[in-house]
């Protein structure tokens, strides 16, 4: 098993900065991607921000020049710095990590949830 955890939550005001984080531990032979994605009351999950073993990354166009996502492999870790934040950004931040427990045998992960509130 994969366990995630994740911490960086909190209230900030609109033009405020958090970082999020999240390392992954357990029964680990590789990580492939991992990703952050949020959830805002009554609303559908979105991904937000991934990044892959490489290090390319992608973002979603709502925060695309506001957030930066990055990994830490030795640590098996990944941050999401969140710049600029608006009121519409508050939501549930979930990271996901997707790798393989083995050569033969792949894991998705999910985190708890850290809330983030972006006051006006």
């Amino acid at each position: 098993q994969v366990q995630l955890v994740e911490s960086g939550g909190g209230l900030v005001q609109a033009g405020g900065s958090l970082r999020l984080s999240c390392a992954a531990s357990g029964s680990i032979f590789s990580i492939n991607a991992m990703n952050w994605y949020r959830q805002a009351p009554g609303e559908q999950r979105e991904l937000v921000a991934g990044i892959t073993s490489g290090g390319s990354t992608m973002y979603a166009d709502s925060v695309k020049g506001r957030f930066t996502i990055s990994r830490d492999n030795a640590k098996n870790t990944v941050y999401l710095e969140m710049n600029s934040l608006k009121p519409e950004d508050t939501a549930v931040y979930f990271c996901n990590v997707r790798g393989q427990t083995s050569p033969l045998r792949g894991f998705v992960s999910w985190g708890q949830g850290t809330q983030v509130t972006v006051s006006s």
